[in-house]
């Protein structure tokens, strides 16, 4: 048995989605141990949900600055923290911590702005401290086994990428109800940033297409749209994107769109053949060589590689999906936790979203709103 890694956490406190989600995906594989935490910014709410969790009184605070000071100097603080706040508090915390040693696992997008993402980026290379971006669906193994199969060639070149992510869960506006915390912070622009979709899902939409690729945007031409009235952010998004060497591509991420709950869907076409992932059925991965029938490869059965193998928990046939993509992310980073304490490199064959992912996503959002500001002229990133 090895000691588990000491880990804290910056938000996530009661009633908190995304919170709970983190301390699922950090307990899967044994690799971490939850023992502090500034879990709200409301004093009271702080020590409320740390009681919940089992954190002693003198590791729950009412404040990150005051956990990133005094973790830092006690015998026996945490090595890493788990930042899940709204948006706009993912700078501050990240910075006070990364600036004291500590290293990061922080839920996307990096930040509210891209003048944030780049210092924040800056900090993190020069502290020397990990930085690991949640882009979980990069966790998935159909989804490691697509981006093996591009790397080695298998697809040729690439000349078509779509890509989308839609949702229905702001149809209508359930930001002025009062029921809904999330659709709150997520629909205001001084907590979520400029782009509403576009920086919710469509950074995970993003943020995947290249993960799989390997491709590098050069442009794009974004249409945004806000449908719902009063609605300060986008809720829905066409964008058309162009690639450096060459290749095309579509993005649409919506939120207003009935039916639909987190259909992420990636489709990767080639010179040599075809590849088509789908977040809600995630253990299937469709590939179709050029001229040749469909072929149906499984996780953890017909067709999978030993890159899928690697991070699947379960037999075939037995569901794995959202919260072990996570923990995925969450093991990646504890061997390159580990490796780092140890004074050794960092594994060759560990992957993780790293800060200058996260520099490339809010830089996307960026670029499509200024796109549409512009009639859906086309941009290049910022």
């Amino acid at each position: 048995m090895v000691d588990r890694i000491r880990l804290g956490m910056v938000g996530g406190g009661k009633d908190a989605f995304i919170g709970a989600v983190h301390r699922f995906a950090s307990r899967l594989d044994g690799e971490y141990e939850l023992v502090a935490g500034a879990l709200s910014s409301t004093p009271q709410k702080a020590m409320e949900s740390g009681a919940l969790l089992g954190l002693a009184p003198d590791r729950t605070y009412g404040d990150f600055r005051e956990m990133a000071i005094r973790e830092n100097r006690i015998k026996g603080g945490i090595e890493a923290v788990a930042i899940v706040t709204p948006n706009h508090m993912h700078y501050p915390v990240a910075r006070e911590f990364l600036k004291r040693g500590i290293h990061v696992i922080c839920d996307k997008p990096l930040t509210s702005n891209l003048a944030d993402a780049r210092k924040l980026a800056k900090i993190a290379h020069d502290s020397g401290a990990l930085f690991v971006l949640t882009h979980n669906y990069t966790g998935y193994p159909m989804i490691r086994q697509a981006r093996e199969m591009v790397a080695k060639g298998e697809l040729g070149a690439i000349r078509v990428v779509q890509v989308e992510y839609p949702q229905d869960w702001l149809t209508e506006a359930v930001e002025t109800t009062g029921a809904n915390k999330q659709s709150e912070w997520r629909t205001d622009p001084a907590r979520s940033g400029a782009g509403g979709s576009t920086g919710d899902i469509g950074t995970h939409a993003f943020n995947l297409a290249g993960f799989v690729t390997g491709l590098e945007l050069d442009a794009l031409a974004a249409d945004l749209q806000s449908f719902v009235p009063g609605r300060r952010v986008d809720d829905n998004g066409h964008v058309l994107l162009r690639y450096k060497g060459g290749a095309r591509g579509m993005l649409w991420c919506s939120q207003v769109a009935p039916g639909n709950e987190n259909a992420l869907r990636l489709r990767v076409f080639g010179e040599k053949g075809g590849l088509e992932w789908a977040q809600e059925d995630p253990n299937y991965l469709w590939y179709t060589p050029f001229g040749e029938p469909k072929r149906l490869l499984t996780r953890g059965g017909n067709g999978a590689r030993d890159v899928a193998a690697r991070l699947t928990r379960t037999p075939g046939g037995h569901p794995e999906g959202y919260i072990e993509g996570f923990a995925n992310i969450y093991a990646e980073a504890a061997r390159a936790i580990r490796a780092k304490k140890a004074g050794q490199p960092i594994p060759a064959d560990v992957v993780f979203p790293t800060v200058d992912d996260g520099v490339a996503g809010v830089a996307f959002v960026d670029a499509c709103v200024r796109s549409s500001a512009r009639n859906a002229a086309w941009v290049r990133l910022g």
